[in-house]
């Protein structure tokens, strides 16, 4: 990755990754990226996985030509950036670490020390000068971990957003960037709606020309547009009008009621539907897109008194990431006592600004005319504004 002639790209890429975080599927891998600044003085900002030291030791090694580094700036803890940080200070022990108090005590933590007098403790608006490059601290607490900086360098103009604006993969265009930045904001970032807002607003006086994330690509030319997909996402806004369905079937005949509905709601004219097998889905891709469009169906057949279990974990998945903002319809199945409606709409009463619809479809057991007519009118008030 290019960042310009005195900002060097030393990360690295796992394409052997099966489950990021141990939840998210990581089918084009991931990136743990890293930087060195070199000027007068060298700052490297943050390290890799530490399956990866050796590779992200050549790496720096290259980039330094000879020179030794003057400083560390950790700006965020999780392990696949911190894991290298003994590593590193052992390696050359003139070196200062940087980071935030609560960083260090984190730190000491994971490492048993915090480096005593060889740590530099930054807060909002503290700087560092390595030469030409002047670098700023600005901090983002819980975005998404409660130590995090992120670091701007008014030279060259680059934003070092942490894990903020990252993705999976390594995508190299913004139209490739969206689909997959959008899943990484919805899996990591999104409970966090608020402290990125807070985030935003501090960089909006920036003049910030690239982004330079712990996951993903540079972003260059396409800024304006990642820092607008941030407040529509952290706002909790949908970017576009559209119907998730998302349901689970035990015997097929609440998919068959998940299908008509979809056939309702083209004949209707919505625009996007997007339908959701529960048990058999991307669960991240499912509440991606139950964020990105205004309207959501929830379809279950009561199961022990409750609903099927794969619906109640992506219901739970929707309020921890603060789900808001949407129209919601509710389908229940059941043969002698249905109560998933119920209990669906229990378990979103902590969710903000939800509108239900008036019609709740109710399956007893198999899909029969009167339920077709139900499910008719429950597109129509889908599609009503």
């Amino acid at each position: 990755m290019k960042i310009s002639d005195s900002i060097k790209y030393i990360g690295v890429t796992d394409t052997k990754i099966d489950l990021f975080e141990g939840q998210y599927a990581a089918s084009n891998g991931i990136t743990y990226n890293s930087y060195a600044i070199i000027d007068e003085q060298i700052a490297i900002m943050d390290t890799v996985d530490v399956h990866f030291t050796q590779e992200w030791k050549q790496n720096l090694e290259a980039a330094l030509e000879g020179r030794t580094p003057d400083y560390l700036i950790v700006q965020h803890m999780e392990p696949d950036h911190s894991a290298n940080i003994q590593f590193f200070m052992e390696t050359w022990p003139e070196a200062k670490l940087v980071a935030s108090a609560k960083a260090f005590s984190m730190i000491r933590n994971f490492f048993g020390t915090d480096y005593g007098d060889r740590g530099m403790i930054v807060g909002e608006g503290d700087s560092l000068c390595l030469g030409k490059h002047e670098l700023t601290f600005i901090t983002a607490p819980m975005v998404h971990w409660p130590e995090v900086i992120v670091t701007y360098d008014s030279h060259d103009k680059v934003l070092f957003s942490a894990d903020g604006f990252g993705c999976f993969g390594a995508p190299e265009s913004i139209e490739e960037w969206i689909a997959p930045g959008r899943r990484y904001y919805m899996a990591i970032v999104s409970k966090y709606g608020a402290q990125v807002q807070a985030l935003l607003k501090k960089l909006a006086d920036l003049d910030i020309q690239k982004i330079c994330s712990l996951h993903g690509s540079v972003l260059d030319k396409s800024v304006s547009i990642c820092l607008k997909l941030y407040q529509t996402w952290s706002s909790y806004q949908p970017e576009s009008d559209g119907v998730v369905i998302a349901y689970a079937s035990a015997y097929g005949n609440t998919k068959k009621a998940a299908l008509l509905l979809e056939e309702y709601l083209k004949k209707e004219g919505c625009r996007e539907i997007v339908l959701y097998d529960l048990a058999r889905c991307d669960l991240s891709e499912a509440v991606t897109d139950a964020f990105r469009l205004s309207r959501l169906v929830l379809a279950s057949p009561t199961y022990n008194g409750d609903v099927f279990p794969f619906m109640r974990t992506f219901i739970e998945h929707l309020t921890e990431r603060n789900y808001q903002n949407r129209k919601v319809a509710l389908v229940e199945n059941g043969s002698w006592a249905p109560t998933a409606a119920k209990v669906m709409q229990g378990m979103l009463e902590k969710c903000k600004t939800l509108t239900f619809t008036d019609t709740t479809a109710r399956i007893l057991s198999a899909v029969k005319d009167e339920d077709m007519k139900q499910l008719e009118q429950l597109a129509k008030e889908l599609c009503r504004d």
